[in-house]
């Protein structure tokens, strides 16, 4: 059983099922994968927990910030405005951090199989921000992630952390203002909708996904069989990571055909500046953030 958070629409769901097609091709049909979109197992941090008592409702999901819940060190790579792009990204999961990143994982109980993109994420709200300025006590939802809570309170903003099914409810009554999420979110669950009158494209974290499932259950099955589950997660990455870029500029333009105003470039140099304070706060990435940025910078 595959469970994840959003809808038929959205890119996790046309890996998903793409996984899902690897793996019974390559097992020959031995394994049988039955996918659940839109929360049907429950919220991200259920669906993590599930895999983590081998309840058998869940075998694997895919989960990016609400990870932070359990291992909060994995925690570094979304330290606000570090990483820009899917190719830096790469960079950084496929050498020597990333190989740290699934040893954290593993620690507490977790194999990472691979991973999915989300892209940059925006800030999406019922007011224009251009600049650090306008998000002054902008209330605001944020994932469930005590870092990019802390990065909007050094923006000034009022973060509310809930489940992503929380938040249509909440942008209807007006209990937020905002939330943030990559442009296939937001065009997955048409936000425009929802009073969300702007996008802006301040790329301040650059998401993944983390295909994964209880490492007790990997481990116990045999090589061939975690063979499969590998291979047929990375296919299934691959294409995720081609689907989303093929279909980014097409979403957009449909955002914007339905009268939403798109800040292509704010202020973002002020936004990085308020943000210094969530890297101070957090010492103990110190080590870890200035390798990805020598790293980076190669």
């Amino acid at each position: 059983n595959i469970g994840h958070i959003n809808d038929e629409s959205d890119s996790w769901h046309q890996g998903a099922l793409k996984f899902k097609e690897y793996c019974e091709a390559n097992s020959n049909g031995t394994i049988e994968v039955d996918v659940f979109p839109n929360s049907q197992l429950g919220p991200e941090v259920d669906m993590i927990q599930g895999i983590l008592s081998d309840s058998g409702t869940v075998d694997i999901t895919f989960t990016g910030e609400s990870m932070q819940t359990y291992q909060p060190d994995l925690g570094m790579i979304g330290m606000p405005y570090l990483i820009q792009s899917d190719e830096q990204m790469e960079k950084v999961l496929t050498g020597e951090v990333g190989q740290e990143f699934e040893g954290l994982m593993e620690a507490c109980g977790m194999k990472c199989l691979g991973y999915f993109t989300r892209g940059p994420r925006y800030i999406t709200s019922t007011k224009k921000i251009t600049s650090v300025a306008d998000c002054n006590n902008l209330v605001i939802r944020p994932p469930q992630s005590a870092m990019t809570v802390a990065a909007f309170q050094a923006l000034g903003a009022k973060p509310t952390p809930m489940a992503l099914s929380e938040v249509f409810t909440s942008l209807q009554q007006g209990t937020i203002e905002g939330e943030e999420n990559p442009i296939n979110v937001i065009y997955s669950y048409s936000l425009w909708d929802y009073g969300q009158k702007y996008v802006t494209l301040d790329r301040h974290s650059y998401s993944t996904a983390i295909i994964t499932m209880s490492l007790d259950v990997f481990n116990s099955l045999d090589e061939a069989t975690q063979a499969i589950f590998l291979q047929s997660a990375q296919e299934a990455a691959e294409y995720e990571r081609a689907w989303v870029a093929e279909q980014e500029a097409d979403q957009l333009a449909t955002i914007k055909s339905h009268g939403v105003e798109v800040v292509e470039n704010p202020d973002v140099d002020s936004l990085r500046a308020a943000v210094q304070s969530v890297y101070d706060a957090y010492p103990q990435y110190a080590d870890y953030i200035a390798r990805i940025q020598a790293l980076l910078a190669e």
